[in-house]
């Protein structure tokens, strides 16, 4: 049976292995069919084949597809086809399986618009045997062939660069991006790089820039810049591809233009410039100034200046105009240095005033350097000088020595002979003239007017002596004196004419000379001796001896005759008879009485005839000559001279005037000879009269004769006349002063002074001057242009008492010289040219007057650049185009050109007037909008609602952007098609196609609609385009299921993808395209196209936006392929999502640090200050709730509370004597009303009082200080952080106004404003004093401000101290009164305290020997543990270890006063220095008293049932003692309930002085033996940060010790009590206890003892040991706090949990309580 059945088992498996094999030859035999089709080559089965562009038909692709199988002959395997041929470019040869390219009447093109990058097509090989198919694909990539040259996007390109660009800066990177040129190449054939060619026209602009990143294009300043030199470079840019082989590299260029902005790197000049030869500097100008001396600022300011100073900037186009700068302009030195007080220029005009007048004995003339410079601090100013003349005028006369001066000259003296000061002529006449304007031993330079005889006498020119010489003989018998008055002159003054009196001395050069050369005589023989013959008379001119005549009868007399020397009568001799017949011929001579040497005579012959005697002799006058002087102001009948003559025989005479007096002046009476005045006399026409006179006594023999001489003398009787003869039209050029302009001459025929001349004006004084002589001359500088006309009217006045006076008109002619520049009519023209004006059209007539005459103005352009497309007549001034001008070209945004002109007079000499001329190029519409498409095309439901877009039309306009003429609207042509313009309509500015009505249209109707685009430039210029619009029919056009969709709202944090709601619509036969139409601008929400879903696609934020409002459109698939939508009243619908907000924002307070006060009276939950947080959440989410992080104060309550919705902090405690001590504590912002996020703050609060305040006293209202406190704290605030950064001012209270003695009235029109102010840097109060000086200082500013809030008129009337700090100072001044009585009281008391002050010290002495019992009775004791040093000193438990010099003993001594400096008190304490403290004693209060808080800065109450647990004292590791609940234990909760007692060693002795020393049976319970026997001093408890200060009466030794359970009794009174309850304990009395080997917990919360002068010892108390008797005293409370959290309260050092502080025996002392 095994064998069989193995047999079965073989037999099976080999027929199973002969049928896997049958199958497997079957498989190989069918696998060879399989193979056609399939690629007889290895590698990728895609065929990639590469062919250039513009290939030539035919080109082989592929040489053979390597496809098994045979396509053609009888038998083939496999067919071949092409699929997926787009646009048939390969033909396949199945055959051959050879692809070739299909190019025919067309280019295989790689590039646009073609863009044919590569070819795919798909070789199906069909396996006609199986009838598998194979695909096989191709691809074939098309190369590129550089056959495109890069283009430039624009036609031009332009930059503008200052001229201040540093070299290397990139001035133009126009070129990068798609702004340059771009290729249509690929590859390297199509990357662009950027050179600068050379450009034959601009030589220097491919060395000014360069492109250093060819690459980029970016265009890099190489040269500095320089626009006085160049304004516009032109440079060509060449853009070349990076074909491989560089000949088949393209390129093509543009030019890029440059303008050169003008920079501010030139300083100003002064005008007029004159430029140095081939330079651009101004030739070195100097202004001029001519001012008279001691003129009145005001007569003269402003100074004229020739030129007038003017600066100009040569940086004269710097653009925009505004910011230009302006020209400031100083003196900067001169001389002489006092020229400040002389001298001002305005900083902005130039304008030169005069600030006082100047005196030129100080100065005669300045020379000023002026500045101008740029009021934008340039370094670059220009200078100039300024020459000022100080003119002597108006200021001091020139004078005369003397008032009057007399000289004398000898009439023979020749010409050129000097006057002489005396009748000897020893000296010459000196004549001294001075001027004051002039030192007295300097030449005044004056000149000297001779009135009259100037053709006699002149006086020399130079000196400050003059003397007078002769100019031409004169002649003493003509004229004996000369008088004249003489005037000095400066030029600009006269002085006060001084009268000369010039007496011509006689000199013998006259004859005596006979009337007759021969006289006859007859005489009678009866005739007596010594009767008289004839009396001679002779004439000598001369005066003095040289006109005394002497007579002598030389020859002829024969004795008969003699003559009287001196009267020349001669007589007959004595003695001599005459005889008829006799004659004789006598020769009389008559002689001067001049030396021999110089006398002269003359002689004459008297014949004399001898008569019988008879009666008929004629009669005789008594003397032949007689002399008178008349006035010829004598009247008429006046009786002028008897002239009665003598007859022997007494016949009748008849007088006669024979000769002389042709007028018949002169009444001669023929009877009695009276000559009397007949006519008036008149000096000027006759001055003489020599009458011969006549007596006749009838008989033809009987006359005789005599001579009369008449001199008429003067009286002013003639004004002065003028000499018409002289020119009358005078002439004077402008701007010239001291100019001559004529003379007047005047005459006055009367004589002296009566005839002597003085000329004024009698008008225009202040522009002419008269001098004495009448010669006429400018006062001032003339202004013809001012007036050219003047007529000047010259009096002459004689110098006569009663003066006569006459006028002369005469005609000044102003003449013109070329002073003045033209002027424009306007400084600037501002002309708008429309562009692309041909060349030649005059735009502008520009017009330049010069008020010269003859000027000959001619205009020109100056600024350099402008020549080049600007043309300015030169006779004219018209403005015209040299080429059209092209808006486009201009880069700026106003397309402006600004340039200088200029008008010169060709025949002056004066700088040229400037203008500006600004030409704004208006653009002129050059190009019509131009549409994207000649065709739209669009689609509408035949419902669509009105305003339904169905397509949009674009219109391009290439005008300059942002110029009306770029802008392009759209409008609906109504004349083509008007139904369908009645029935859709274009958006003016989008250019949307929409309905204009509601469509109810037929199907498959289709629209023509024209759409106009157009422009608004000048002129309109427009283009055309067509819409069809094809109404669909209604079942292509889907409908939505709903017309809205609301769904759930969306929270705010919802992910991205969150599916929002889904939108359905159907079609009938349609695949629905969805899309999201409006209300997605954001792109928050997507839409799936093919389902609807819409989702979150972007975070979204309730925030931003709370809710959306979508539009979502159904489409056909059929219309969304034509690119068109066709919006209807089924295909759309509205979607609104509803944002859900979340709590995602926390909160966030509006301070980082609250500050605020509270005073020390304030009471019970009294406001603080509020706090807020805001959140941007909505709803919960922002409502927040407050709470402080603080830790309780007073039985574990909080110092404050907050209201939890309102953020008010109230306080919750008393602050009593806190003064300065502050509270940090944290405040917290938990928003959704405390369940969501929160936030923290930090909160200040200082305790303040009236000492840190001030009194803001202002005269409005308190209700109105109230309404506006917000604003007027900020504006307090901020001026005392200007002081101390961070500082808040805290309002206290807002009231009535209060005044009056101890401030008890009240005025409630005016508000006292009660403020102090808090340091964030010391978390207190600033000082009062501080605070007022902050606020008073800026008092003015203050008021400013507070003006808009109090109203007008309201103001802060003062800043004064709280009423109490006023009312302590009064108070603290009426005790100063009793200083005298409370000093010699204290004096009193030092006296009587001297015994008591012995007996203490002998106290002492009895004390340190007790102290010395005591240490030798614990030496005794039994050694135990070394105790430990539980502080170093009271100065480390304060924060301050500087008391480093102390023992150790000395630092376990209490504190004292003595050892704590007051600063310290400050610091570490908190305690004020200056505050007064509490004068009670300490110890005086027994039960039943209410305990005071002696400067306690809070109330503290001792924790209840805090003691109930303590049951026996136990020794720490450290040497301490602590009283501790039940034991020793080891729990923590019992550590931390440890009282620690400390030994006051004040209080050691007893109040008898006895030591307390424990007895024997009380020692062995002490292991430390070191300690102290009489430990009977205070106790300090401390607790949990709480102190408890005891005292004791001394108790007798045998007083057993009380037990601790009896002190832990007394420990729960005190809690009852609220107090801390002292208790006597002796502490030698406590019995042992647990061992001393406990740890030590570290909070301070045991007890322990300390000796004075040795370390703690350890003691160990039994428990139930005797009890203590407690006394009744009772001690205050001190600072008790149990710390829960940090705080930071009024102490600046916070102690560590071990730290403790030591009160010592203070009485009226006491340090607040910090953390222990």
């Amino acid at each position: 049976m095994l064998q069989r059945f193995c047999l079965w088992k073989w037999l099976a498996v080999g027929i199973a292995i002969a049928t896997i094999l049958a199958g497997c030859l079957a498989q190989n035999d069918e696998d060879w069919q399989y193979e056609d089709c399939k690629l007889a080559r290895t590698g990728p089965p895609a065929t990639i084949v590469p062919i250039d562009e513009e290939s030539q038909n035919g080109t082989v692709l592929v040489d053979n597809m390597l496809i098994k199988g045979i396509a053609g002959g009888p038998d083939p395997t496999i067919e071949l086809s092409l699929k997926d041929n787009v646009d048939y470019w390969v033909i396949l040869d199945p055959i051959s399986q050879r692809l070739y390219l299909n190019s025919t009447g067309r280019i295989l093109d790689r590039d646009p618009p073609m863009s044919i990058q590569s070819i795919v097509v798909q070789v199906q090989c069909v396996n006609k045997k199986v009838g598998t198919i194979i695909n096989h694909e191709v691809r074939i990539v098309v190369r590129d062939r550089n056959d495109n040259s890069p283009q430039f996007q624009q036609q031009r390109y332009h930059v503008a660069v200052n001229e201040l660009t540093p070299v290397g800066t990139t001035i133009f990177t126009g070129f990068s991006g798609n702004n340059g040129a771009t290729d249509i190449d690929d590859g390297p054939n199509g990357q662009i790089e950027y050179v600068i060619r050379y450009n034959p026209n601009d030589k220097t602009s491919n060395r000014t820039f360069d492109i250093p990143l060819t690459l980029s294009g970016a265009v890099v300043l190489r040269e500095r810049l320089n626009y006085e030199e160049k304004t516009r470079y032109f440079v060509i840019v060449q853009a070349n591809d990076r074909a491989q082989n560089l000949n088949e590299r393209r390129t093509s260029t543009t030019t890029l233009t440059v303008d050169v902005l003008d920079g501010d790197d030139l300083g100003p000049m002064f005008l007029p410039c004159v430029l140095v030869n081939n330079t651009r500097d101004c030739r070195p100008l100097t202004y001029q100034v001519s001012l008279p001396e001691l003129t009145d600022p005001a007569r003269v300011n402003p100074i004229s200046v020739t030129p007038p100073i003017q600066a100009i900037d040569q940086d004269r186009n710097i653009q925009p105009p505004s910011d230009r700068p302006g020209i400031l302009y100083s003196i900067l030195v001169g001389t002489p240095e006092d020229y400040p007080q002389y001298f001002h220029m305005n900083l902005t005009t130039a304008v030169l005033t005069l600030l006082k007048p100047i005196n030129r004995d100080l100065h005669q003339k300045f020379d000023l350097v002026i500045k101008a410079e740029q009021d934008n601090g340039h370094p670059l100013p220009a200078f100039a000088n300024l020459h000022i003349e100080v003119l002597d005028e108006n200021n001091q006369k020139p004078y005369f020595t003397r008032s009057m001066y007399e000289g004398f000259i000898l009439e023979s003296s020749p010409v050129g002979t000097t006057i002489s000061d005396n009748q000897n002529l020893t000296s010459p006449l000196q004549i001294v003239v001075l001027d004051n304007d002039v030192e007295e031993t300097r030449d005044p330079q004056l000149h000297l007017f001779l009135n009259d005889y100037s053709m006699f006498f002149t006086v020399t020119q130079s000196g400050i002596t003059r003397y007078l010489t002769l100019l031409q003989p004169v002649d003493r018998e003509v004229q004996q004196l000369y008088t004249f008055s003489m005037t000095a002159s400066d030029g600009v003054q006269e002085s006060v004419p001084v009268t000369v009196n010039i007496l011509v001395i006689d000199a013998n050069d006259n004859s005596p000379t006979f009337s007759n050369i021969s006289y006859n005589v007859k005489i009678y023989t009866d005739m007596r001796p010594g009767e008289g013959v004839i009396k001679l008379t002779a004439v000598d001119a001369d005066e003095g001896p040289n006109g005394q005549i002497v007579y002598e009868i030389l020859a002829g007399d024969q004795g008969d005759f003699i003559i009287n020397d001196r009267t020349g009568l001669i007589t007959i001799a004595p003695g001599v008879v005459l005889s008829v017949g006799q004659s004789y011929a006598l020769t009389v001579k008559a002689s001067d009485s001049a030396p021999p040497a110089q006398r002269r005579s003359s002689i004459t012959t008297v014949y004399v005839e001898v008569l019988p005697p008879n009666n008929q002799s004629p009669p005789r006058f008594p003397q032949l000559m007689y002399s008178l002087e008349v006035s010829e102001a004598m009247r008429i009948g006046a009786i002028l001279l008897n002239l009665q003559a003598f007859d022997r025989e007494g016949d009748p005479i008849r007088y006669l005037i024979q000769n002389g007096d042709p007028q018949q002046v002169f009444n001669l009476s023929q009877s009695s000879g009276l000559l009397a005045l007949g006519r008036p006399l008149d000096r000027e026409s006759t001055d003489r009269y020599i009458l011969i006179v006549t007596a006749s006594d009838g008989r033809p023999d009987g006359t005789s004769t005599a001579t009369v001489n008449i001199v008429v003398t003067d009286v002013n009787d003639n004004g002065p006349v003028f000499d018409m003869f002289l020119p009358k039209n005078l002439s004077v050029q402008e701007e010239e002063a001291n100019a001559f302009v004529g003379q007047v001459r005047a005459t006055d025929p009367d004589a002296g002074v009566n005839g002597q001349v003085h000329y004024s004006l009698a008008n225009f004084n202040h522009l002419f001057r008269i001098t004495s002589n009448g010669s006429i001359y400018t006062a001032v500088k003339l202004n013809r242009e001012v007036r050219d006309y003047y007529e000047l009217t010259v009096e002459a006045t004689d110098r006569a008492v009663d003066p006569r006076r006459s006028t002369l008109t005469l005609a000044i002619k102003v003449l013109d010289i070329d002073d003045n520049s033209p002027v424009f009519t306007n400084a600037s023209y501002t002309v708008c040219v429309p562009e692309n004006l041909p060349p030649g059209t005059v735009f502008l007539q520009l017009e330049a007057k010069d008020v010269d005459l003859g000027s000959d103005v001619n205009y020109r352009i100056r600024t350099q650049e402008a020549l080049q497309y600007f043309a300015l007549n030169k006779y004219t001034g018209e403005l015209s185009l040299l080429k059209s001008l092209d808006y486009e070209s201009f880069s700026d945004t106003e397309a402006t050109f600004t340039f200088l002109v200029e008008a010169f007079d060709s025949k002056g000499t004066m700088p040229p007037g400037l203008a500006t001329v600004t030409v704004r190029v208006k653009d002129m519409n050059d190009y019509s909008p131009v549409f994207s498409k000649k065709l739209y095309r669009g689609m509408v439901a035949p419902d669509a609602v009105k305003g339904t877009i169905i397509t949009t039309v674009s219109a391009e306009d290439h005008d300059p952007p942002g110029t009306p003429a770029s802008r392009v609207r759209y409008k609906v042509d109504v004349v083509q098609f008007p139904y369908s313009a009645s029935i859709f309509d274009v958006d003016e500015n989008s250019g949307r196609v929409v309905t204009r009505v509601n469509l109810n249209e037929e199907p498959s109707t289709v629209f023509k609609l024209v759409v106009i685009a157009y422009d608004d430039g000048d002129p309109v210029k427009f283009n055309t385009t067509t819409v069809e619009i094809a109404v669909l029919q209604p079942s292509v056009i889907p409908r939505f299921t709903q017309d809205e969709y609301r769904p759930p709202p969306v929270s705010e944090s919802a992910p991205k993808g969150t599916v929002v709601t889904v939108v359905t619509a159907a079609a009938l036969n349609q695949t629905i395209v969805y899309s999201i139409v409006s209300g997605n601008e954001e792109d928050v929400f997507a839409i799936n196209n093919r389902t609807g879903v819409i989702s979150v696609k972007k975070s979204l934020d309730y925030e931003s936006v709370k809710s959306y409002d979508l539009r979502v459109q159904a489409d056909s698939l059929q219309v969304v392929r034509s690119n068109l939508r066709v919006p209807s009243k089924s295909n759309t619908a509205k979607v609104f999502i509803e944002v859900k907000d979340e709590n995602d924002h926390v909160p966030v307070f509006t301070k980082k640090l609250y500050i605020g006060g509270v005073s020390e009276d304030a009471k019970m939950f009294s406001s603080v200050l509020k706090v807020k947080a805001d959140d941007k959440d909505t709803g919960n989410y922002s409502a927040m709730q407050y709470r402080l992080i603080i830790p309780p104060i007073k039985d574990g309550k909080e110092g404050f509370v907050i209201e939890a919705y309102t953020g008010l902090i109230k306080t919750a405690m008393l602050f009593k004597n806190m003064r300065r001590s502050y509270f940090k504590f944290q405040v917290i912002a938990t928003d959704n009303y405390g369940k969501g996020l929160n936030s923290k703050a930090e909160v200040l609060v200082s305790v303040v009082n009236q000492l840190d305040m001030q009194v803001i006293v202002s005269n409005v209202p308190p209700t109105l200080v109230e309404q506006n406190k917000d604003q007027l704290i900020g504006i307090l605030e901020r001026y005392v952080q200007d002081q101390i950064p961070g500082a808040a001012v805290v309002v206290e209270s807002i009231g009535a106004r209060r005044f009056g003695d101890g401030y008890s009235e009240e005025d409630y029109t005016k508000s006292d404003l009660m403020v102090y102010a808090i340091d964030p840097q010391t978390n207190r109060a600033i000082m009062r004093n501080e605070l007022f000086k902050f606020l008073d200082g800026k008092l003015l500013d203050i008021n400013k401000e507070f003006q808009p809030y109090l109203g007008q008129g309201g103001r802060i009337l003062e800043i004064r101290t709280p009423d109490v700090v006023a009312n302590v100072k009064k108070q603290a001044q009426a005790v100063g009164y009793t200083e005298g009585a409370l000093l010699a009281l204290a004096v009193i008391i030092i006296l009587c305290c001297m015994p008591a002050i012995l007996i203490v010290m002998v106290s002492y002495r009895q004390r340190q020997a007790e102290c010395a019992k005591t240490a030798r009775i614990q030496m005794a004791l039994p050694a135990g543990k070394p105790a430990t040093t539980a502080a170093n000193n009271l100065y480390e438990e304060l924060g301050d270890s500087t008391m480093r010099g102390y023992a150790q003993q000395e630092q376990q001594q209490l504190l004292r006063p003595s050892l704590l400096r007051p600063e310290e008190l400050s610091m570490e304490s908190g305690i004020d220095p200056g505050q007064e403290y509490y004068g009670q004693d300490y110890y005086s209060y027994e039960h039943g008293y209410e305990l005071p808080q002696y400067g306690s800065r809070r109330r503290l109450l001792s924790p209840s049932g805090m003691y109930d647990e303590y049951g026996e004292v136990v020794v720490e590791n450290d040497g301490g003692y602590c009283y501790s609940p039940h034991g020793s234990t080891a729990e923590e909760w019992a550590r931390k309930k440890r009282i620690k007692l400390i030994v006051d060693p004040e209080y050691e002795t007893s109040s008898t002085g006895e030591d307390s020393a424990p007895d024997s049976s009380q020692r062995n319970r002490l292991n430390n033996p070191n300690i102290q026997n009489n430990i009977n001093g205070n106790i300090y408890i401390a607790q949990n940060g709480s102190v408890v200060r005891t005292r004791r009466v001394c108790l007798g030794n045998n007083l057993k010790v009380t037990s601790p359970v009896r002190l832990g009794k007394q420990f729960k009174k005190l809690d009852k009590l609220a107090v801390t309850h002292e208790e006597n304990v002796p502490l030698n009395t406590l019995s042992k206890g647990p061992s001393s080997s406990d740890k030590m917990n570290t909070r301070p919360c045991s007890v322990s003892f300390a000796s004075s002068t040795i370390g703690a010892e350890n003691i160990v108390t039994k428990p139930g040991g005797s009890k203590m008797k407690s006394t009744e005293e009772q001690e205050s409370v001190v600072d008790n706090e149990d710390v829960k959290e940090p705080l930071e309260s009024h102490s600046e050092h916070t102690q560590s949990d071990e730290e403790e502080l030591w009160m010592g025996p203070w009485n009226n002392l006491h340090i607040p309580m910090t953390k222990l």
